[in-house]
């Protein structure tokens, strides 16, 4: 009996200290990414993690290397292990509408994380950056790396390439740098050999670098045999780097003939060394931290009652509905300014770009 009673209370005992690890744990979010092929998505996803658990979470970080049925299992698995809140960076911001409405089925918040989920009148949030000023910034960057290195040449010729066309934000990008590019384009001082435009033609299928390269090397060879291209607007560094690869298989960049501006976008490693040696342009820095931090705040006040930290509810309609964003600013990145936004703020060590 004394052996029992010693047993039972050595087993309360441990009961009790073993709670409080419970007691401090806030909830449970599943990170639903879309790839990481990119590392700006890793980035995203290690900064999530490290923020959301410093904050009392426990996380279950989730990749689905860009297969929309694969990411809708894991989407789908974290509702039945029973998640407090769903962060989700969509492939196809069109295709969980009904593992959405199973979320809000079982009282799980959803905050959409960069890309715009559509569709889907059960998104709560959305935390992204100011995508239209993105695309803004990718055309005046182009536009002022044409007039520094090309000054002479009139009309300047320019190639346009887009996002995904699954990505919401991809039409933000476009849209962004046409307003900038458009009265160029009309008052002739910017030309469009090609005359390839609007997203439905420009569009690159998952921000793949590959495909960019391919449609890179058809432009040249089908519209540049007797004239030069000036400039290349990207949206993404990934796609930059594919068409930097298509335009020097050609000459570009060596003897006469003068690497042509590029933009792109998210300041990953291998852009900015192209920047540094003269064969990107330009970039546009989005701090995946200041993301992420935004992201948790949002989840801390959602599941404390209260109302997320808001600065746009007008910008982001879904199809169902308009949803509630915080919107971050981004930054354009050139070899002048390189260093002080990307060193200076801890982003990066110089050590990895040198």
């Amino acid at each position: 009996m004394n052996f029992t009673r010693r047993a039972l209370g050595a087993t309360a005992l441990a009961l009790v200290t073993a709670m409080p690890a419970f007691a401090q744990d806030k909830g449970y979010v599943g990170i639903a990414m879309p790839t990481k092929s990119s590392a700006r998505w890793i980035d995203d996803g290690n900064n999530m993690v490290k923020q959301f658990e410093e904050a009392g979470y426990t996380t279950d970080l989730q990749y689905a290397d860009d297969d929309i049925p694969n990411q809708l299992a894991q989407i789908e698995n974290m509702i039945t292990k029973g998640a407090d809140v769903l962060v989700i960076a969509a492939i196809d911001g069109t295709t969980l509408t009904s593992a959405l409405a199973n979320a809000a089925a079982a009282d799980i918040k959803v905050v959409a994380y960069d890309r715009l989920i559509r569709d889907s009148g059960d998104v709560d949030y959305y935390a992204t950056f100011d995508n239209f000023k993105v695309g803004v910034q990718q055309a005046e960057t182009l536009v002022a790396g044409l007039e520094e290195r090309f000054p002479d040449v009139a009309p300047w010729n320019v190639e346009l390439f887009g996002g995904s066309p699954d990505d919401n934000n991809a039409y933000f990008f476009y849209n962004g740098a046409m307003s900038v590019l458009q009265p160029l384009i009309d008052s002739g001082k910017i030309a469009i050999p090609s005359g390839q435009m609007g997203m439905d033609t420009v569009g690159t299928l998952r921000w793949d670098g590959s495909v960019a390269q391919a449609r890179m090397d058809n432009l040249l060879s089908a519209n540049y045999t007797e004239q030069a291209v000036n400039g290349v607007l990207s949206p993404y560094d990934g796609l930059s780097i594919g068409i930097i690869s298509s335009l020097q298989g050609v000459g570009y960049g060596s003897g006469d003939m003068a690497m042509p501006i590029v933009s792109g976008q998210d300041a990953e490693i291998p852009s900015v060394k192209a920047i540094l040696r003269g064969d990107q342009y330009s970039t546009i820095f989005k701090d995946t931290r200041e993301l992420a931090r935004v992201t948790v705040s949002m989840v801390n006040a959602l599941l404390d009652g209260g109302e997320p930290e808001i600065n746009d509810t007008e910008t982001y309609d879904n199809g169902v509905k308009v949803i509630p964003s915080y919107l971050l600013e981004p930054l354009p990145v050139t070899e002048a300014n390189w260093e002080e936004v990307l060193i200076g703020s801890g982003y990066y060590e110089k050590s990895e770009i040198e």
